[in-house]
């Protein structure tokens, strides 16, 4: 099932057939987001709650002209250098800093990178805008499968997010990385939470394309099988010394890198798919 976050109320999308075509659109048993999506049974109270009410289309119409993020009071949290060419792409950028060392480093150690990514207020959902710093000139979006965590830590629902990168600011200094990943729309996450009955298949793909005046300048995809740290794993480490009253969103890191001769420029378009969550569609401004 998918929750999606409107201004009207809270839409639940069931699709009985899995990808049929077949999807029917209610309204939640309850508006306020940040109790309906901390359960850790989210899956069977949707189920109980849900699908006995009423179906209805007008629903789907809700989606489609007042859609916001999927988010209430929860924090979004990312992890970096999770796939091979996240590392190698890190190593390269902050070679003549000294501090690609840190990066292969890292990806081969037990304890993951783990950083705060974005308040609510500082997110944007599906549709709206983010932004490429003033003060840098490499910049690039970086899909990833985002997890949404219980505030007692279980991994119960997903959606698509966007970990916008300054490539040269994280580049000159490792310590760089908060003002690199950190400032107002920075992160992008939507178009909804999906709330599935049994975890991802390590097959689901993630593939973005950016246009540029109507033409496509980038695209590629990647299965998330290639990710080198499990997902439980990483929710682990997050809630070691951390608690999340609201529940917590954290990115899992990308794979896909665009080529270093590759920057993003204002009115670019970036859209981000992962089957059975949907896509994620960004404008980007500075």
């Amino acid at each position: 099932m998918k929750l999606y976050r409107t201004r009207k109320g809270i839409i639940v999308e069931h699709d009985p057939g899995q990808n049929s075509g077949s999807e029917r659109y209610y309204r939640a048993p309850s508006d306020d987001w940040d109790y309906l999506v901390n359960q850790d049974g989210l899956y069977e109270f949707l189920q109980r709650e849900v699908l006995s009410t009423r179906a209805a289309d007008e629903y789907a119409e809700w989606i489609q002209t007042d859609l916001l993020a999927p988010i209430g009071q929860q924090e979004i949290w990312a992890s970096g250098v999770t796939y091979l060419r996240s590392r190698e792409a890190r190593i390269e950028e902050s070679k003549d800093a000294g501090g690609g060392d840190f990066y292969a480093r890292v990806y081969d150690a037990d304890r993951p990178e783990l950083f705060f990514k974005s308040t609510a207020a500082r997110a944007v959902g599906s549709g709206g805008a983010v932004r490429i710093r003033k003060d840098s000139q490499w910049n690039v979006p970086e899909p990833e499968l985002t997890l949404f965590i219980t505030s007692s830590g279980k991994i119960v629902g997903y959606t698509v997010g966007n970990d916008m990168s300054s490539r040269d600011i994280e580049g000159e200094n490792p310590l760089y990385l908060p003002q690199a990943k950190t400032y107002d729309g920075s992160a992008a996450i939507g178009p909804c939470l999906y709330v599935p009955e049994k975890p991802l298949s390590p097959e689901t793909k993630i593939r973005i394309e950016i246009q540029r005046v109507e033409k496509q300048v980038f695209g590629d995809e990647i299965a998330i099988n290639r990710m080198k740290r499990k997902h439980d794993e990483l929710a682990s480490f997050l809630y070691r010394e951390c608690t999340f009253p609201y529940g917590c969103y954290l990115m899992t890191g990308t794979g896909i890198v665009p080529p270093d001769d590759f920057t993003l420029a204002v009115g670019d378009e970036v859209s981000i798919t992962i089957e059975g969550i949907g896509t994620l569609i960004n404008r980007v401004e500075r």
